[in-house]
């Protein structure tokens, strides 16, 4: 009996070890920091980064020396036949004799190192390839604050979801201990059944409530995991607070924060662009200059009737040259003039596109600002709300046990209190989230 009760406690110490060791704990910069490494938007973002890193190679590497080598062996099974004047071997004008040229196998190796001169195009691709490096950059940084937004939201979303719970809970206990008094009260015949009901409804609504906001909290976490870059049923501790989280995330100098539009990373994408339409321009005028390459060859023939061409003592002919091509354009029925119209076109749309941005985060600054600041005053406001709630129901309940209010006066209290509780919880996410979005607005991810 000893030892298996040993046993027992030995494998409750073993789970409970890998239970802690299988559990992740976070506060909210913890979170965010974990997600920057680990979420598979961002990772992928890198990879993006990466390839154009590839792709800039790539594009630099068709202007240098390119080297191709060719090896070639030929087995005639019949060779072609070729016919020449007779008179050639002594026979009479005007008679043909067939003749066979060459030999029945031959091998040809050769190399050849092809270099591009000048190409306007080559030019227009090198300057290319930086701007597009650039919008795999943007495309990073922008998934970096999208991500640490969503990161913000489903923190705050589990601790909203644990906070309603518990907060749920002690109403339950409440309304149960109310619910139990009140019906003793009336089976002694002090109080009306209505009394009893009212509480009945009233704590039925609550555990309505509560089994939702625990179904929610589950979803929250898996959210949060998601986020984060983990399975979605990992475990996980949050050690932040919503309230502490909150006061902290109160922050009155970024609401005077300058207003630099051209920090924004959607306007620096846009921007960038309208720099990728100012290349395609110069790469459609750049298609009507010259095109000058210059090449190098040179290779071996064999011949023989056998295979002969691995021994030491075949014969090689070897042979070489060099030259130039030189592709001038002269008329292509205005098809590079629409090209360079469309081009030219397309810039103006980006132009405009740019500046209507410009105007629009402008206004969605200056709503994101609105927002935080009306979240931290309604923050005060229904904490304050929240209090006076609390007391009147406090008040109305002992009435109630006093038989001076009536069953309908403590539940209107009572739902009143409710939904203090549950407006002072979102006032105090709204503060968390609507900061957050006033940040990644103004790209400034730094003042957590």
């Amino acid at each position: 009996m000893r030892k298996s009760l040993i046993l027992i406690l030995s494998l409750i110490i073993t789970s409970y070890g890998v239970a802690q060791e299988n559990t992740m704990q976070f506060s909210l910069q913890e979170a965010i920091d974990y997600a920057l490494q680990n979420n598979r938007q961002v990772k992928n973002a890198q990879r993006n980064i990466e390839a154009a890193e590839e792709q800039k190679w790539e594009t630099i590497a068709t202007g240098l020396p390119q080297i191709d080598a060719n090896v070639n062996y030929q087995n005639f099974l019949k060779q072609q036949v070729s016919v020449v004047p007779a008179e050639f071997f002594g026979g009479d004008p005007g008679d043909f004799e067939e003749v066979i040229f060459g030999t029945e196998q031959n091998v040809s190796a050769t190399a050849t190192l092809n270099q591009l001169i000048f190409d306007g195009s080559y030019l227009v691709g090198l300057q290319s390839v930086k701007v597009f490096l650039e919008i795999s950059k943007y495309a990073k940084e922008k998934t970096d604050l999208e991500v640490r937004q969503n990161v913000i939201n489903a923190y705050g979303n589990v601790l909203l979801a644990i906070e309603s719970e518990a907060i749920l809970e002690r109403n339950k206990t409440v309304l149960q201990k109310n619910l139990d008094e009140t019906t003793k009260i009336f089976e002694n015949g002090l109080t009306e059944e209505e009394s009893v009901e009212q509480l009945q409804i009233t704590l039925s609504g609550i555990e309505s409530l509560l089994k939702n906001a625990t179904r929610l909290k589950v979803i929250a976490y898996q959210m949060l995991n998601l986020s984060l870059g983990i399975d979605i049923n990992q475990n996980v501790i949050l050690t932040d607070a919503l309230e502490d989280l909150t006061t902290s995330n109160i922050s009155l100098a970024l609401l005077s924060a300058e207003e630099d539009v051209k920090s924004n990373i959607d306007f620096l994408i846009a921007e960038n662009d309208k720099t990728s339409k100012e290349l395609l321009v110069k790469l459609e005028k750049s298609k009507a200059l010259p095109r000058l390459t210059g090449f190098i060859n040179g290779g071996y023939l064999g011949f023989s009737n056998e295979f002969s061409f691995l021994d030491s003592d075949q014969n090689w002919a070897g042979f070489s040259s060099f030259g130039l091509n030189l592709n001038i354009p002269i008329f292509s029925s205005l098809g590079r003039a629409s090209k360079t119209q469309r081009a030219k076109i397309n810039l103006e749309i980006a132009e405009e596109n740019l500046s209507e941005l410009e105007q629009m985060l402008k206004l969605e600054i200056a709503t994101a600002k609105s927002n935080y600041q009306f979240s931290i005053e309604d923050y005060q406001i229904k904490k304050e709300n929240l209090k006076l709630a609390e007391r009147i129901e406090a008040k109305n309940e002992t009435k109630f046990f006093e038989g001076i209010a009536s069953s309908f006066e403590l539940r209107q209290a009572q739902s009143q209190l409710y939904n203090a509780q549950q407006e002072y919880l979102q006032a105090m996410l709204n503060v968390i989230t609507n900061k957050a979005k006033l940040e990644t607005i103004l790209n400034r991810p730094n003042t957590l």
